[in-house]
């Protein structure tokens, strides 16, 4: 736990406005969607009435995507950021994501804090049904890590990938259904979607925020089987090239 706190305050540190800086990424990105897309494209949730639907759709998507963002560019630097802790012998490595996971999730459920907070002002709060979205965001969280770890040690030796990956994110964003429909678009393009992994995860937690419902459990069947692949993808490539690591670094 001390390693976590000094990570935390060493992101804060010389910084006047400190932890506020937390807020400041999302609710920009928030702010600035639902004026674009709800106020000045008149943007509308289907068969919905209610004013801030338009609204909490945008928050779950776009802050559990931050969390997906978050953990796996981190984990893509984890390597090259802790070359000097890696390269000691006695270094417990396996630490470095778990920490690193931690102060991804204390930045995320600060903002989510306030998420839940317009809920209850709202009266949009779906109750216990709520806590259905922990278990989807843990998928995200170990999706995210396996990903990033193996990109990571890759990362090592070609360092275009780390470059590549930021430019690659930017289209990811737009190619899930965040700050727009499924419906809006070609049936084509619909079932393309369903390639990408994170669709049915995001789908999950807005049908949980929007519809106070459960997901349909059989539709993470994939995503899960991707994470699980991922993480083992990951964990191969570190036990296989662990040595060939601390020598590049």
């Amino acid at each position: 736990m001390g390693s976590v706190k000094r990570e935390f305050r060493a992101k804060f540190q010389n910084s006047i406005l400190g932890i506020f800086w937390v807020f400041v990424n999302p609710l920009a990105m928030i702010l600035v969607y639902t004026l674009v897309f709800s106020q000045i494209m008149k943007a509308r949730l289907p068969n919905t009435t209610d004013p801030f639907s338009y609204s909490i759709y945008l928050c779950i998507g776009i802050l559990s995507w931050g969390l997906f963002s978050e953990i796996s560019t981190r984990s893509l630097n984890l390597f090259l950021d802790n070359a000097n802790l890696l390269k000691k012998i006695f270094f417990p490595r396996v630490c470095l994501p778990i920490i690193m996971v931690i102060n991804a999730w204390i930045n995320f459920t600060i903002i989510f804090g306030i998420f839940i907070l317009f809920l209850l002002l709202t009266q949009s709060f779906p109750g216990m049904i709520f806590l259905a979205v922990f278990p989807i965001l843990i998928i995200i969280s170990f999706f995210a890590l396996g990903l990033g770890l193996g990109l990571g040690m890759l990362n090592v030796f070609y360092r275009d990938i780390g470059q590549s990956y930021s430019v690659f994110l930017q289209f990811w964003f737009w190619l899930t259904p965040i700050v727009y429909t499924v419906e809006i678009l070609p049936a084509r393009l619909q079932t393309l979607l369903q390639l990408n992994p994170i669709v049915p995860l995001i789908a999950g937690l807005k049908n949980i925020v929007l519809l106070h419902a459960l997901p349909s459990w059989e539709t993470l069947i994939y995503p899960i089987t991707v994470t699980c692949l991922l993480c083992w993808w990951s964990i191969s490539l570190s036990n296989r090239h662990q040595h060939d690591l601390i020598d590049e670094l």
